[in-house]
C-alpha cells in the first residue's frame, strides 16, 4: 500500500496540471452545494422567524379609507376604529370567539434624570404570539393586568439600559417603576431589540391605555380570535364578507374593499409553509444538479486521465501488470483527489456559510413599516457538510471507474502504438 501511495503522488507531482484541475472540480462542487444548502436553510429560518407560525387562528384588522365617494362619505374620508368596532365585529360572525384592540400613543419614559421618548401600545396579552420582538427577561403583559387595569409595562432591552444611564445589565431595571409622562409604570418585562435605528415601543394594557387615553383615541387595529375556519376557500368568504359588513358598518359603500385592511394569521402561516415546502424541493433539485455537475466533471477529467496515460498503460502491462492493478491505480488516485479537494472545499464552503451569515444573516431589513430578515443562521451542521462530501467523494470515485475499466482493458499492443 505504502508503494502504491508513492507511486499516486509521484504521478501527481508529474502531472500539477490535471491533478489541479481535477482538485478544482472537486472544491468547487462541495463549495457550491454548502453555500446552496447554507443559504436555503437561512432564507428558511428567516422565513419562520418572520411569520407566527404558531398562531393559526387570529385575523388582524386595520384602518383604510374610502376609495369611492358614497352617501355624503367623500372619496378619501379616513376610517376610525373604536371600542364599538371591537363588539361589531365580536357579534359579526359565531366564528370569532373574541375581538380586542390595540391602542397606541407617543408619550416620554424617565427613570430619574434619564428620558427617552417611546410608543406606547396597549394590547391585550395574546399579541405577545404575534410580535417580533422576543422576550429576554421577565414577562409580557397578562390577563390579570388586562382585568385590573395595572399599571405594568415592558420596555425593550435598549430603552432599560438608557433609562439606567447605559447601564447594559438591562435585569436591574425589572420591578422598578419608571414614569410614562408622570404616571408611574411597574418594569415587568424586557423585550430584545436588534435595530437600534427604530424608535422604541413600550407595553402596557390594553384597558390601562384605554383608561389614560379617555379622549377618544382611535384604535390602531382590531384582532380577532376565530374557530372553524378549515379551508382557504371559508377564510376568503369570512374576509370577504366582514369587510362588506364593517364599510356597511361606517357608512360606507359596502363594496369599497379599501376600507378595512386584513392579515389573517391562518392563510399567512398556509402560505409560509407552501413556500417552505417548495423551497426546499427546489434545493434537493438544485443540490442534485450541482452533485451531478461534479460527478461529470471527474468522469471527463479521469478519461483526459485515461487518455494521456494510455501508453503508459501499455507499457505496465507488457511487463506483466494485471488489469486489476491499473484499475486500483486509477481508482485510488481519484480517492485521493476528491479526498483531498473535497475536504478542502468543505472547510471553505463553512467558512463562506459563516461569513454570510454574519453579513446577510445578523441584521433585520428595514421594511420602512417593519423588520424583515431575509437570512437568518446561514449555515449548514457539520454532519450535513461531511455527509455530502463524502457523497460528492464516493460518487466521483465511481464515476471515475467507468473510464479507469476502459483504461484497465486496453490491449498493450494498442497502448503502445497510442500517441503519447
Amino acid at each position: 500500500m505504502k508503494d502504491l501511495f508513492s507511486e499516486i503522488w509521484s504521478t501527481l507531482r508529474q502531472n500539477k496540471l490535471r491533478t489541479t484541475l481535477t482538485g478544482l472540480a472537486v472544491s468547487w462542487g462541495i463549495i457550491i452545494i454548502i453555500v446552496l444548502i447554507g443559504t436555503g436553510n437561512g432564507l428558511m429560518n428567516a422565513l419562520l422567524n418572520n411569520s407566527s407560525d404558531s398562531v393559526q387562528n387570529l385575523i388582524a384588522v386595520f384602518p383604510g379609507s374610502t376609495s369611492k365617494a358614497y352617501n355624503g362619505m367623500n372619496e378619501g374620508t379616513p376610517i376610525r376604529f373604536d371600542d364599538r368596532d371591537i363588539t361589531f365585529s365580536e357579534q359579526y360572525s359565531e366564528k370569532i370567539d373574541r375581538a380586542f384592540g390595540s391602542l397606541y400613543f407617543s408619550d416620554t419614559l424617565s427613570l430619574g434624570w434619564e428620558a427617552l421618548s417611546s410608543q406606547m401600545a396597549g394590547v391585550d396579552p395574546k399579541m405577545k404570539e404575534i410580535m417580533w420582538e422576543k422576550l429576554v427577561a421577565g414577562r409580557f403583559i397578562n390577563k390579570n393586568d388586562l382585568k385590573n387595569k395595572s399599571k405594568h409595562i415592558v420596555i425593550d432591552e435598549d430603552a432599560a439600559s438608557q433609562l439606567l444611564g447605559d447601564d447594559k445589565d438591562y435585569n436591574k431595571i425589572l420591578g422598578k417603576h419608571v414614569n410614562v409622562g408622570n404616571i408611574p409604570f411597574k418594569v415587568v418585562g424586557i423585550l430584545e431589540r436588534e435595530d437600534q435605528s427604530w424608535g422604541h415601543t413600550s407595553y402596557i394594557p390594553y384597558s390601562t391605555a384605554r383608561a389614560l387615553r379617555a379622549d377618544g383615541a382611535w384604535l390602531s387595529r382590531i384582532t380577532m380570535e376565530f374557530h372553524g375556519l378549515e379551508t382557504k376557500e371559508a377564510n376568503e368568504a369570512f374576509e370577504k364578507g366582514y369587510k362588506r359588513a364593517m364599510s356597511t358598518f361606517h357608512g360606507a359603500d359596502p363594496e369599497d374593499t379599501r376600507t378595512t385592511y386584513l392579515s389573517n394569521y391562518y392563510l399567512n402561516n398556509q402560505e409560509m409553509s407552501k413556500a417552505i415546502r417548495i423551497m426546499r424541493l427546489a434545493l434537493w433539485i438544485l443540490g442534485f444538479l450541482t452533485l451531478l455537475s461534479g460527478i461529470v466533471g471527474v468522469s471527463n477529467i479521469m478519461l483526459i486521465t485515461v487518455k494521456e496515460r494510455i501508453h503508459e498503460f501499455g507499457i505496465r502491462k507488457a511487463l506483466g501488470a494485471t488489469p486489476w492493478s491499473i484499475l486500483k491505480l486509477i481508482v485510488v488516485e481519484s480517492i485521493v483527489i476528491t479526498a483531498f479537494f473535497g475536504y478542502i472545499g468543505m472547510v471553505i464552503g463553512m467558512v463562506a456559510d459563516i461569513f454570510l451569515d454574519k453579513t446577510l444573516g445578523s441584521h433585520p431589513m428595514d421594511m420602512g413599516f417593519m423588520q424583515m430578515y431575509i437570512f437568518k443562521n446561514i449555515g449548514v451542521g457539520f454532519d450535513v457538510a461531511v455527509e455530502a462530501t463524502l457523497l460528492l467523494i464516493v460518487a466521483g470515485t465511481v464515476a471515475g471507474i467507468i473510464p479507469a475499466w476502459k483504461g484497465a482493458k486496453v490491449r498493450p499492443i494498442e497502448a503502445l502504438r497510442a500517441d503519447k
